[in-house]
């Protein structure tokens, strides 16, 4: 089954860049080019694409804002980030506007393939050198604004464990519990921080800066 892929970005060369890196990749197929949150817009609804990479930087309507208009309109389109923009400001506000991916320009093809197959399998995509730059924030932060739910300390455990993509099998051996406790544990998570799935637990607990 091929993967429809589109990408925004303002300068051509980078545009023909990414297109030209995934040419000739088995199963993928680049099926729309635009330079501006307009010409996105009627491109998606055309084209349907499964995934939209997406810049920050556009002429008309800012990435953070387009990705939330585009979710709006098409649930079950997936959207990366690509940007030179690694501030965590940044990568918050696209995450809270529900994408599921964010990546710098600087990624190469097989962290590019990677992305695309994370996101497509209903997981979220963080580049490592963001991902450590957000729990490196997190743990610098040690006021509680109030706001942050409840967990046990082995809540905390699962949590920090579906942090790391580790699957229920191999949280169940780290932390010596059965599966089926990974899973109560999991739903109670989930439960406590108005998730609907791991994604946006992940989401949430970042948001909520819980991951520290």
């Amino acid at each position: 089954m091929t993967t429809k892929i589109a990408i925004t970005d303002d300068h051509v060369m980078v545009l023909k860049g990414i297109e030209s890196m995934l040419e000739n990749t088995q199963e993928i197929e680049v099926v729309g080019l635009y330079n501006n949150a307009e010409e996105t817009l009627s491109g998606i609804a055309k084209k349907k694409p499964d995934v939209l990479l997406l810049d920050i930087n556009l002429p008309d309507v800012n990435g953070i804002d387009l990705s939330k208009q585009l979710l709006k309109k098409h649930a079950d389109l997936k959207i990366i980030a690509l940007t030179s923009h690694d501030d965590i400001s940044f990568v918050k506000r696209m995450l809270k506007n529900g994408v599921h991916g964010y990546l710098l320009k600087n990624t190469d093809k097989l962290e590019l393939i990677d992305a695309l197959k994370t996101v497509l399998s209903g997981d979220l995509y963080l580049q490592k050198d963001i991902h450590k730059k957000m729990l490196m924030q997190t743990s610098a932060k040690k006021i509680d604004n109030g706001l942050k739910p409840n967990l046990t300390r082995r809540e905390k455990d699962v949590l920090v464990a579906i942090s790391e993509e580790l699957t229920t099998q191999q949280i169940s051996e780290k932390l010596f519990i059965s599966p089926k406790t990974v899973e109560t544990h999991r739903m109670n998570i989930m439960s406590k921080l108005g998730a609907k799935n791991s994604v946006g637990i992940i989401k949430i607990a970042i948001e909520k800066e819980l991951l520290s």
